[in-house]
């Protein structure tokens, strides 16, 4: 039994959710190889050559992959996962756009986002917006599975020594065109693999007040800055800041959710969290039935008073 791991990267370095993946994938046991796909990508391939647990890294290098469409990496990725017995990805939006594609094209059924690994062919996910958990099995040959990041340790990025070999380039299909892209940019860590997340609703109930009663906490913390997606639809924060179904699921070690009601879908994306501290001032809020810590006020003294006494 073989497994592939498909890397996600920027050309020079390994993603932290791909050693998530590859976390589940030695839950799921047998040999382990790692995917690089991409344009002048050899400094990634080499850094997943080190992480610890790889036996191999299959590495295809070509002009039309730098950009990482998923049309493109998907035809490349089918010709080497028909060989393997598992094929997985992080259930992040680079494995969210590419995993149907893939099992499309090895006419198997995908496997979304499993929290546990039963055996080789069981697997664990979540359903109904996380408020049941299905335990699924597949009889495919290949089993296409994307893994829910914050639900399996990371390997370690160092100690390994794989053999990295090349495999041949999939066609260019010339469907899709990256125009550009616009990264956020911030000294803070990022949402997804931040130890601790200080999260603010619509109740901040401005773009001004959302930063001025959140960042200063954040920055006493070290901790990333989450939003529900009504305070990201209401233009209080981007897009790639919103925890939820919707959004990104994550579980740090310390998730404060400021003015957030705990609509169904935004305790999708953090019940899992290990401490979760609510500040809300209505006290019926469904917040508070996932919350270790309670407060009942208003935000705009209590967070301050919290700030201050850090």
């Amino acid at each position: 039994m073989s497994i592939l791991v498909i890397a996600e990267h920027d050309n020079k370095q390994i993603k932290s959710t791909t050693l998530n993946a590859l976390g589940a994938a030695a839950k799921i046991g047998g040999e382990i190889h790692v995917l690089v796909i991409g344009g002048n990508c050899a400094d990634a391939a080499q850094a997943a050559g080190k992480i610890a647990g790889v036996a191999k890294v299959r590495v295809i290098d070509a002009a039309h992959y730098a950009d990482h469409t998923a049309e493109n990496i998907a035809i490349a990725a089918a010709q080497l996962g028909g060989s393997y017995s598992h094929v997985l990805l992080p259930a992040s939006s680079f494995g969210k756009n590419l995993g149907p594609r893939l099992a499309a094209l090895l006419d198997v059924a995908q496997v979304s986002d499993i929290v546990g690994v039963e055996s080789a062919d069981t697997f664990v996910r979540p359903i109904y917006a996380g408020s049941a958990l299905a335990t699924v099995q597949s009889a495919d040959p290949v089993k296409v599975i994307t893994v829910r990041v914050s639900a399996f340790d990371a390997v370690a990025a160092e100690g390994g020594s794989a053999v990295i070999e090349t495999a041949p380039a999939g066609p260019d299909l010339g469907v899709t065109k990256l125009i550009g892209r616009e990264l956020t940019v911030s000294a803070r860590p990022a949402l997804g693999s931040a130890r601790a997340v200080v999260s603010g609703g619509r109740a901040l109930g401005s773009f001004e007040s959302f930063h001025s009663v959140l960042e200063p906490l954040a920055d006493k913390l070290g901790a990333a800055i989450g939003a529900s997606r009504a305070a990201v639809d209401a233009g209080f924060a981007p897009n790639e800041s919103q925890v939820g179904q919707t959004g990104q699921v994550v579980a740090p070690d310390l998730y404060i959710a400021i003015g957030i009601s705990g609509a169904i879908q935004h305790l999708a994306g953090m019940k899992e969290s290990k401490v979760i501290v609510a500040i809300n001032k209505d006290p019926d809020a469904a917040i508070f039935g996932v919350a270790d810590y309670g407060i009942v006020g208003d935000l705009f003294e209590l967070v301050p008073q919290l700030t201050a006494s850090l």
